[in-house]
């Protein structure tokens, strides 16, 4: 890994320390991993998500408070 990207994820870690939080990045992408595959295997079988889907998808999974920043990348 380059170095300066290890001085910024100790710089960022904090008291969960570099392991606690590669950890939660791991955890976090396998997720975000395991969604794509869902959504994948989803519109290979009925075809590609409207915007109406995604959106009620969004608000399901975040609530109606939090879905428009998440929406805009700040969740």
């Amino acid at each position: 890994m380059p170095a300066e990207l290890v001085s910024e994820l100790r710089s960022r870690a904090g008291r969960r320390g570099l392991s606690g939080y590669v950890t939660e990045a791991v955890r976090h992408q396998l997720a975000m991993d395991g969604l794509a595959e869902i959504v994948a295997s989803h519109e290979e079988e009925h075809g590609a998500l409207t915007e109406q889907e995604v959106e009620a998808a969004r608000r399901e999974l975040f609530g109606e408070e939090n879905a428009d920043a998440v929406e805009r990348g700040a969740a």
